[in-house]
């Protein structure tokens, strides 16, 4: 069942807003989802925005994720995290925002996935960790 509209729009603005304050990045709908890309042209995917896809019930992201991160995040917790379909052979992580997840853990998620796909001249734009 798709999530209460105010509930995904709120949800959506934060991500949008944390997605489009990464250097270089741009969003764009993707097979009737909110994407975010990073780079010049059409960018390199790096998050999707989903709501009920394919009647799955989920308010989530697909995040590109550093290697061995799904595995870790959906054993270590899988009510919050799962492997998305279609890009989760790739390891990419799905991270549930209907499930009271923390904003930090939803934002690393999220910059995890930026540095996952960026190219390294746009990694040394961001500001340092810490």
């Amino acid at each position: 069942m798709p999530a209460d509209p105010a509930t995904r729009d709120a949800a959506l603005a934060r991500v949008r807003a944390h997605c489009l304050a990464l250097p270089q990045t741009h969003e764009r709908t993707s097979h009737g989802a909110q994407a975010f890309y990073v780079g010049p042209g059409r960018g390199r995917g790096f998050v999707t925005f989903l709501d009920d896809h394919h009647r799955d019930g989920r308010l989530a992201l697909w995040c590109a994720a550093p290697t061995g991160a799904q595995e870790a995040y959906v054993t270590q917790s899988p009510a919050q995290y799962f492997v998305p379909p279609y890009v989760g052979h790739r390891g990419w992580l799905g991270v549930r925002l209907d499930r009271d997840l923390p904003w930090e853990e939803i934002a690393g998620a999220i910059e995890d996935a930026y540095v996952a796909i960026a190219p390294r001249k746009l990694l040394e734009q961001l500001p340092p960790a810490g």
